[in-house]
């Protein structure tokens, strides 16, 4: 995953493959708090940058 557009596409796709039963939800949801651990860390960067007042540009939120 390269991206936060990608990281979407894959809960969006997660969330189908739970509700059509073809993913357990114990999967789904360790996958999902994956994704909320990985916009969390994306927070702090956002908040420390905010902080810092640098302006750095983050990769992982640029959308392609």
């Amino acid at each position: 995953m390269q991206n936060i557009t990608e990281l979407r596409d894959s809960l969006l796709d997660n969330y189908q493959k739970t509700k059509e039963k073809k993913m357990t939800i114990n999967l789904s949801k360790e996958l999902s708090n994956s994704a909320g651990k990985i916009l969390n860390s994306l927070r702090v960067e956002l908040d420390y940058n905010k902080q810092m007042d640098n302006g750095k540009e983050i990769q992982f939120l640029k959308i392609k």
